[in-house]
């Protein structure tokens, strides 16, 4: 009996450090800092100093770790998203950017100063393989099956295809100039890149790796960076950049339907677990747009640090 509720305990205690924090975290790349927005009340709640140009940002499979990307520090910082206590930094080769996080946990970065993606083991903070792209990588999307991970090179404007566990690319997708940021649908079988200098996004068939359509996005202010799938993958939200508004297109055919005004260059997107809400980094602006998706429209502003740059949701 003793042994039963032992086991209960470790179970309740498991569930209860894997729970969602129901918090928004957001990089801001010159203020050195991350801003912890309540999910809740949409109120920033703590600003963590994290280090040197963060940038990327995202989560761990279970929800244990945040992970930040620290370009001027060639690391990644690993901070409790409970108790937003930065525990430790990991080094994580030349000019950290972009990265995304794997099923299993493993960390995939783009390094852009050295024409490389690295894939780095949070926990033994073991570099597992280095491999060479084109030249300055940026973006890193990850097959939701952990099979194939993009990155893209804003130089060489293509799609680098990895095969996991192999390490290899196994194909090179040129696209528009400037490849920014790439995202996977749900089977796998499509993603969405953006090109910033393009001016454009395409969707490509990750099973014979070609491009299946794009859209020119018809303004030369817009200079696009973050994707985002809505949660039903029937419509992209794309992020804009200096045109600051978030762009909305059909998922299949890429026709637009509507445009979303928010800040001053808008850069990061990320989507509640639910869908209702999405959010964006307004780098100029210093804010954070909070948009309701069902009428795609902003309900609320939110102040946070300088040069707001990426954003992840524990929701």
């Amino acid at each position: 009996m003793k042994a039963f509720f032992k086991l209960v305990l470790i179970a309740y205690v498991s569930s209860a450090a894997a729970a969602p924090t129901e918090r928004v975290f957001v990089t801001n790349e010159r203020g050195n800092t991350v801003s912890v927005i309540s999910g809740r009340t949409l109120k920033v709640e703590a600003t963590i100093a994290v280090g040197k140009q963060p940038r990327g940002i995202g989560l761990a499979p279970d929800g244990s770790a945040l992970y930040v990307a620290l370009g001027r520090e060639n690391a990644i910082a690993v901070i409790d998203p409970k108790t937003l206590k930065v525990l430790r930094k990991i080094p994580s080769g030349d000019d950290p950017e972009a990265f995304g996080v794997h099923p299993n946990g493993n960390i995939y970065i783009s390094n852009e100063d050295a024409a490389k993606a690295s894939v780095i083991d949070p926990a033994s903070a073991k570099v597992i393989a280095e491999i060479p792209v084109g030249l300055e990588p940026e973006g890193v999307a990850i097959s939701p099956d952990g099979k194939q991970v993009i990155v893209t090179s804003e130089s060489t404007n293509m799609l680098h295809v990895i095969a996991v566990p192999e390490h290899k690319v196994v194909a090179n997708i040129l696209v528009g100039a400037r490849p920014r940021a790439a995202v996977f649908a749900r089977d796998g079988k499509t993603a969405y890149a953006s090109s910033e200098i393009g001016g454009e996004v395409k969707r490509v068939d990750m099973v014979a790796h070609k491009v299946l359509n794009k859209a020119p996005l018809g303004d030369d202010k817009i200079k696009p960076k973050d994707v985002l799938l809505s949660k039903d993958e029937t419509t992209l939200y794309v992020a804009g950049g200096r045109a600051d508004q978030i762009i909305v297109l059909d998922a299949e055919t890429l026709q637009f339907k509507t445009r979303i005004p928010v800040g001053q260059r808008v850069w990061g997107l990320a989507m509640t677990r639910d869908g209702r809400r999405l959010y964006s980094t307004n780098g100029v602006s210093n804010s954070v747009s909070v948009v309701a998706t069902a009428i795609d429209k902003i309900i609320q502003t939110i102040a946070v640090g300088e040069a707001p740059w990426g954003v992840v949701i524990d929701d």
